[in-house]
């Protein structure tokens, strides 16, 4: 049995179908479905129930969206869905842009990127546009540079200078964090940083920038978006009691976006 179908069946028990009242979010634990845990009663209180499915692997929630296992997800940034797209053929979309979780660089052992020595081992996120963004704030911090052309598909390949001879290791982006007791420093995206007990704000030796095109969306399958359940979802999700929430429990490691619009 494929493993995103034995997820979604010990996730939605026996798969019996839910009623129209009842919306249905795949979700990664932390802080997606933290935050729609923190609408479900207002939601419950309109007469909606939010049914909210943790999954972890990044290769799962769209193709659970595809074939009508969910009705939105909320895990991913729109870049990883345009590839996602154009890779499986997914028909499905952006609803709303709601928080950004900068990617940002770990260490154990030093307190700044300048003091990595020569050959240190960085860990990186092994994911479409995840690598990129890790490579990015290296770019931005002058430690390598990129082949000319180089995009949100990029990998260590595309490295066209590295003057320290840093050396590269590419891993899960979920098992980052327990990667970085291994290596001098690791690039880990704020959602699993977080579940590892570090703030990208207090702990990390270097941020991607607040500009960054990489804010987390929530996604539905293409002509979903006039469902009032749906509608509903995402009034909630852009409400200022959800940013305040942001604000307050994350403490500056998330930052909230917001949007209706999916631009860009």
């Amino acid at each position: 049995m494929k493993k995103w179908l034995l997820v979604l069946i010990l996730a939605f028990g026996c798969g019996k179908k839910d009623d129209k009242d009842t919306v249905r979010v795949a979700a990664s634990s932390v802080p997606h479905a933290q935050m729609l845990a923190y609408i479900k009663p207002k939601m419950e209180e309109r007469g909606i129930k939010l049914k909210i499915i943790e999954i972890d692997d990044y290769n799962i929630p769209n193709r659970a969206l595809s074939e009508k296992e969910v009705d939105a997800n909320f895990f991913q940034h729109k870049p990883f869905m345009d590839q996602q797209i154009k890779n499986f053929g997914y028909k499905i979309e952006c609803y709303a842009r709601i928080h950004l979780e900068p990617m940002a660089i770990y260490s154990n052992k030093f307190q700044s990127l300048k003091d990595l020595p020569e050959q240190a081992t960085v860990a990186l996120p092994n994911d479409p546009t995840n690598e990129y963004r890790a490579l990015s704030i290296l770019v931005e911090n002058g430690l390598i540079t990129m082949r000319e052309g180089s995009g949100i598909e990029a990998t260590v390949a595309d490295i066209l200078t590295n003057p320290k001879n840093l050396k590269f290791r590419e891993v899960d982006a979920a098992l980052l964090p327990r990667a970085l007791v291994d290596v001098d420093a690791a690039a880990i995206p704020t959602n699993y940083a977080l579940q590892a007990k570090l703030n990208p704000t207090r702990d990390a030796l270097a941020v991607e920038k607040e500009d960054s095109p990489y804010a987390n969306i929530i996604a539905i399958r293409v002509g979903d978006g006039g469902e009032p359940k749906l509608e509903m979802l995402r009034k909630e999700m852009l409400s200022e009691e959800m940013k305040a929430f942001i604000l307050k429990k994350y403490q500056g490691a998330i930052i909230p976006v917001l949007k209706e619009d999916c631009l860009p």
